[in-house]
C-alpha cells in the first residue's frame, strides 16, 4: 500500500529557557528519531505517556512546526508548513461565536475565495456527513460539546483533506458522548477514504478507533512499538470493548505503555510549552 506520510528521522529538540529551578538554558530533545509509514487510508492512533512528544510530532505533520532534523512527507513532497492537504482537529473546538455552524464549516472555504453557493453547499454536505444535518443555523452556544466536536470536523473536512490529524478530540467530553463520536468518526473515515492520525490518552480508545497504534516512549519520544489491530469492520451492534479480542489488543497495548508510564513517572515529566517554558506535565 502507497504510503500516504513518510516519518524519516525526525527529531525535535528545544531550548529551554531558565529559571529559578534551572538558571542555565538547556537543549531539551522531545522526539528522538522517528520513522514511520502511513499507508494511504489508514487510521492510526498515537499513544504515550505526557510529556512523551505526541502533540509536538502531531504539530509537526501539521506543518505548524519544523523538526529540528529529520523530514516528513506527504504524497512524496516535504512538509515545509501548513497545507490544506491536512486538516487539524484539537481538543478545543475554537469555533467562532458569532458564527454558526454553517458559517464556522465554510469559513476556510471563504477564505480560499470559493464561491457562496459551493461553499455553502459542501459546508452543508459535510454537516450532513458528521449526522448535524437541521442544526446549520445553530451558534455555538446553542451546541451541546459533542456537536461542537462534530463542527470542528466537518470544518475540517470541507476542503477535502487527504490527511485528518487529531490530537486528543474526545477528551473533553463525556464517556457516552465519547464513545458515540468514536463509532461517527470510523463511519466518517469509511465514508471519505481519509488518512487519519489521532492521539490519544485512552489505550481502550486507541485500539477501538486505530488499524495499528503506534506507542511512543517517554521522553525523549521514540517510536517503541507498532501494534496492528484485527477487530473487523467494527460495524456491529454488540459489545465490542467486552469481545476477548479486544482484551487482546488492549493488554498489547497496555503491556507496551506500562514500562514507559512508570519512567515518565519516576522522571518526574514536565511539558515545555511554545514560549520555551517548562511546567508538570
Amino acid at each position: 500500500m502507497t504510503a500516504k506520510l513518510e516519518l524519516r528521522g525526525v527529531t525535535k529538540e528545544f531550548v529551554v529557557r531558565p529559571s529559578k529551578d534551572q538558571p542555565a538554558a538547556r537543549v531539551l530533545r522531545a522526539l528522538d528519531d522517528i520513522t514511520l509509514d502511513v499507508p494511504d487510508g489508514e487510521f492510526l492512533t498515537l499513544v504515550g505517556p505526557s510529556g512523551s512528544g505526541k502533540t509536538t510530532l502531531l504539530d509537526i505533520l501539521g506543518g505548524l512546526t519544523r523538526p529540528t532534523s529529520g523530514r516528513v512527507r506527504v504524497d512524496g513532497t516535504e512538509v515545509t508548513g501548513p497545507g490544506l492537504d491536512r486538516g487539524i482537529v484539537f481538543q478545543q473546538y475554537a469555533l467562532f461565536p458569532w458564527r454558526t455552524a454553517l458559517g464556522n464549516v465554510a469559513f476556510g472555504l471563504e477564505q480560499q475565495g470559493v464561491g457562496r453557493r459551493v461553499r455553502q453547499g459542501r459546508a452543508r454536505d459535510v454537516l450532513a456527513l458528521v449526522g448535524l444535518e437541521g442544526f446549520e443555523d445553530r451558534y455555538p452556544h446553542e451546541l451541546s460539546g459533542g456537536m461542537k466536536q462534530r463542527v470542528a470536523i466537518a470544518r475540517s473536512l470541507a476542503y477535502q483533506p487527504g490527511i485528518l490529524l487529531m490530537d486528543e478530540p474526545f477528551a473533553a467530553l463525556d464517556a457516552q458522548t465519547r464513545e458515540q463520536l468514536q463509532d461517527e468518526l470510523l463511519r466518517i473515515w469509511r465514508t471519505t477514504g481519509t488518512t487519519v492520525v489521532f492521539i490519544t490518552h485512552g489505550i481502550e480508545e486507541a485500539v477501538y478507533l486505530g488499524q495499528r497504534v503506534a506507542v511512543l516512549s517517554s521522553r525523549p519520544g521514540r517510536l517503541k512499538s507498532l501494534v496492528s489491530i484485527d477487530l473487523g469492520d467494527r460495524l456491529g451492534s454488540g459489545d465490542l470493548r467486552s469481545d476477548p479480542q479486544f482484551v487482546h489488543y488492549r493488554h498489547l497495548v497496555w503491556t507496551e505503555l506500562h514500562d514507559e508510564l512508570q519512567r515518565a513517572q519516576r522522571a518526574g515529566d514536565r511539558k515545555i510549552l511554545p514560549d520555551g517554558t517548562e511546567r508538570a506535565a
